[in-house]
Formats: C-alpha cells, structure tokens, sequence
C-alpha cells in the first residue's frame, strides 16, 4: 500500500532529503487551513532584533517548515547568516515566500491554481518589508506570466536593492552565486 506501479515495477514514494535549520535561529511558517501550501518561511537570528531583512522569492515550497529545512532553505540560511558575502553584512531576517505556494518536491506543473489564494498577500508584505530581494527561482524560461505578475509587485517598492541568483539555489555553490538585478 501508498506504492505506485510504473510500467509494473513498484515505485517507492519520493521522499526528499531533510535538513536541519542551523543553529540560532527562530523559525515561523505560515501554511493554509488545508495544508497544501506554504505562505512564508520567515527565519531570524534569535539574538539579534534589529538588522536588514532579506526577502527570497523562490519557485515554489517543498517540505521545509519551523523544525526542518530543506536543501534549497539550508543553502541560503547558509549564503546568508555564515557565509561572508559583502550584500548580507547586518541581515537579521529571512523570509522566504514562492512564486506558487503549493507545496511539491517533484514534478512540479505551476499551475494558476498552485499559486494558492493569499499567496500575493504574503509575497508583498515579505517584498514590502524587506531591505534586499533575492530572486531566487531560477533561470528557467517557464512561468513568464506569474514572474512578470511578481516583477510588477517587486517595482513597486523602487528603494530596495535587487539580487538575484545564478542559478537555482538546490544546485548553487556559494561563490559567485549571487548578481545584482537588472530588469
């Protein structure tokens, strides 16, 4: 039982790789009533109460919540709070909201629907109260409709300073990872 068949071979259930957040933090997340997506991922230096505030927008949410991180949430509490990159000296805080809510580590569609119902209410609080946006969901060419959607919100706030990564940041490496924005 919870197997799949594949062309009549079982098929074990995807299970994703789990991390731990690094140590010191305070994490919150925010999911709907249903539990099919994750809002924020808001992550804070638990000493400190004043500082900078990163807001990453990735593609979207795979398992990562307050007690467990995931590859990708793990790699930029790392970029962020320990590595020494001159654009996050003084940040305190970092929200990670998605362009699509829906949580899934496989096979993503990106779908309308995926995006979730209040998902652009959690997307321009994190934008509007951050120092630096990290655009943090890739190179791939696909959802240019939703990334314009998330761009338009994003220049709305013409004061904040624009990254953005390399690569996704499930296959970053921490050197020469990050770029400043041009739109």
């Amino acid at each position: 039982m919870g197997q799949e068949t594949c062309n009549g071979f079982m098929k074990k259930p995807f299970k994703p790789k789990l991390f731990k957040h690094l140590e010191g933090l305070k994490n919150k997340a925010v999911f709907s009533d249903c539990g099919k997506y994750r809002y924020l991922l808001d992550i804070r230096k638990s000493e400190q109460k004043s500082g900078k505030r990163v807001c990453a927008i990735m593609l979207n949410p795979s398992v990562a919540d307050e007690t467990r991180a995931d590859k990708s949430v793990q790699f930029l509490e790392k970029l962020i709070f320990e590595k020494a990159s001159q654009y996050f000296k003084g940040v305190v805080c970092l929200s990670i909201v998605n362009l699509f809510a829906f949580i899934q580590t496989r096979d993503f569609e990106g779908k309308p629907e995926q995006v979730g119902p209040e998902n652009d209410h959690y997307l321009e609080t994190a934008i509007s109260a951050a120092d630096i946006v990290l655009i943090a969901w890739g190179k791939s060419a696909s959802y240019p409709e939703r990334k314009a959607q998330v761009l338009n919100t994003i220049g709305r706030y013409p004061r904040k300073t624009l990254l953005v990564t390399k690569i996704h940041p499930s296959r970053g490496r921490y050197a020469d990872f990050i770029d400043v924005f041009q739109p």
